[in-house]
């Protein structure tokens, strides 16, 4: 490690003293005069996938009223490259109904978050995705998280093996300690049995969050130059020869701390299948002896790589694996819409691709979405593919089941959602307020608004159905990856946010900040005469992102550009 002679942050010693993430939280859950828990006991549940959050729509009320805040946990799927069976989609949605809210949200990481979990369900709900062979081990801390991949079978049979290598760095990526199981699912201590280990890992196991993602060209759905490690799949002829390996993205950062910034991955080599797990190895152990364990907010493999240089990075890599990286092969990113609607796969099957606005699945008036989907998960016989833009693939339906589930959509109107805007199928928000501690700002709950508004406008100008991604979030961190977006919205403070434009539609360029501090309806006349000059100037071919790049932002000179760009 780089920073032996200062002393640890409070979140390393409470990882280093926690008994490899046993902590005292089986004693707090036994606690039933508060619905919270420790506070180094919070730190220990993002390992197990939980988040101790409250309502924060009930605070004031519930101060005044001398009650504790509405604690509740949120809980994260482990579900590597977005895939799960009917079964399992039957059993999560009648665990959203019974000790959960009854809402099921998609996240930006591929998989499904569970909110308003109380402490007395925590365990149901965990022995019940158990039941149908989940968990939510690693869903989040510092620790490799859940391996995202391109979900959709459409293009090619090589997607399994992509799935597989993404499975398979997931499963050799998990921690080793029993904790999960002793807590959660009752598994009993032997006694003098093998103490604990974490070869991998350690004791204090990553300085921050790692994220893996697998993407195969021309789409880059997963926002691949985003992830702290990435692998782009090189096909040719049909057949996939390997891996571009990409290190050192991350989407995080603080609002007027210079020192922190979101960061393109950059391409160092290309690898063979065979030695994926060893490069993965290499990389993640790198960043667990030299990330910063002083300074959280400069702990990400993106800094790593920025303050050690993506060479040293590289040679360390190949010392560690013993793999030398060939030159990096060339690829091309064309989109990163998920297919919607119907598409026929090389096996003769046929895959759905259904948009859910900012992945919530919920029943409202009008539009029972986890209804329907419900009755579809009843009779499918194939599987669900969730993505990273908070979407479902309805996957391996045959040509008889097809006008069933046919019918089954256009009886609960959901046909009609895949019709809407190019900017509708290409936004997504975080969850932001009531629930996250972090938001500073509403994402999810005013993105619908954001949405229409503009909308009139793209319908006013002819671009009603041109693809322009829309990204909000609560706050700086990133979870909804929104400085790769076209249009960005990033929360400040209430009603405030800093707007980002000019991103590469492709996910191959970052935004720039545009105004540092703005209301929606401020952004919404700010950006009205730029999307009617974009409809009128912009040259064939051109998106939006890029005609903002070349000809709005550079002509501001306070202007500045945020992270760097890949070396591919």
């Amino acid at each position: 490690m780089t920073t032996d002679a200062k002393p640890l942050s409070a979140n390393e010693r409470n990882k280093q003293e926690s008994n490899f993430l046993r902590g005292t939280i089986a004693e707090d859950l036994k606690d039933t005069t508060t619905g919270a828990i420790a506070e180094d006991n919070q730190k220990l549940t993002k390992f197990h996938g939980l988040y101790l959050q409250d309502d924060r729509d009930q605070r004031i009320a519930l101060r005044k009223a001398g009650k504790e805040k509405a604690f509740a946990f949120m809980c994260r799927v482990r579900l590597p490259g977005g895939r799960a069976t009917p079964q399992q989609w039957l059993m999560l949605d009648e665990l959203a109904d019974t000790v959960a809210s009854p809402s099921l949200r998609i996240t930006t990481r591929q998989t499904f978050q569970f909110h308003g979990v109380v402490k007395g369900n925590v365990k149901k709900l965990i022995q019940g995705m158990h039941s149908v062979l989940l968990d939510s081990i690693a869903a989040c801390g510092d620790v490799n998280r859940n391996v995202v991949a391109t979900p959709n079978p459409e293009r090619h049979p090589v997607l399994d093996l992509v799935y597989q290598d993404a499975k398979a760095w997931s499963q050799y990526a998990l921690p080793k300690t029993r904790a999960y199981h002793e807590i959660w699912l009752d598994e009993e201590l032997v006694a003098g049995g093998e103490p604990t280990q974490e070869p991998m890992y350690g004791s204090t196991y990553l300085p921050r969050q790692f994220k893996t993602g697998v993407a195969v060209p021309p789409s880059n759905d997963i926002d691949i130059h985003s992830q702290d490690l990435g692998f782009i799949a090189i096909v040719e002829n049909g057949e996939l020869l390997g891996y571009d390996v990409l290190i050192g993205g991350g989407q995080g950062m603080s609002h007027g701390n210079v020192k922190t910034y979101p960061r393109l991955a950059d391409v160092i080599g290309f690898i063979s299948r065979s030695e994926v797990i060893k490069v993965a190895e290499a990389v993640l152990t790198t960043q667990r002896d030299h990330g910063d364990r002083v300074d959280r907010k400069h702990a990400r493999l993106k800094y790593t790589v920025e303050d050690k240089g993506v060479e040293w990075f590289k040679a360390e890599i190949e010392r560690r694996s013993g793999v030398v990286l060939q030159p990096a092969r060339p690829f091309q990113f064309t989109t990163i819409e998920d297919p919607h609607g119907w598409h026929q796969c090389a096996d003769g099957t046929w895959f759905y691709g259904l948009h859910i606005l900012s992945g919530r699945i919920k029943d409202v008036a009008d539009w029972p979405m986890k209804t329907a989907l419900r009755e579809i998960a009843q009779m499918h016989r194939g599987d669900f593919r969730l993505t990273t833009s908070q979407n479902v693939t309805i996957s391996g339906v045959s040509d008889r089941a097809k006008p069933v589930i046919d019918a089954i959509l256009a009886r609960y109107g959901l046909d009609k959602e895949n019709q809407r805007s190019g900017l509708r199928l290409n936004s997504l928000s975080c969850v932001a307020l009531p629930t996250c501690g972090l938001a500073l700002a509403e994402s999810e709950r005013v993105l619908p608004d954001i949405i229409a508004r503009f909308e009139t406008i793209l319908e006013e100008s002819g671009l009603r159905d041109d693809a322009i991604s829309l990204r909000v979030t609560g706050c700086p961190n990133g979870c909804a990856r929104p400085y790769l977006a076209e249009i960005a919205f990033v929360g400040k403070a209430p009603n405030k946010y800093a707007l980002y434009l000019g991103a590469s539609y492709n996910g191959m360029r970052m935004n720039r900040l545009f105004a540092p501090s703005i209301t929606i309806d401020e952004a919404v006349q700010m950006l009205t005469p730029v999307i009617k000059r974009y409809a009128l100037e912009h040259n064939a071919g051109e998106g939006f992102g890029d005609w903002c790049d070349r000809v709005i932002l550079p002509a501001d000179a306070t202007l500045h550009s945020v992270g760097t760009q890949p070396a591919a």
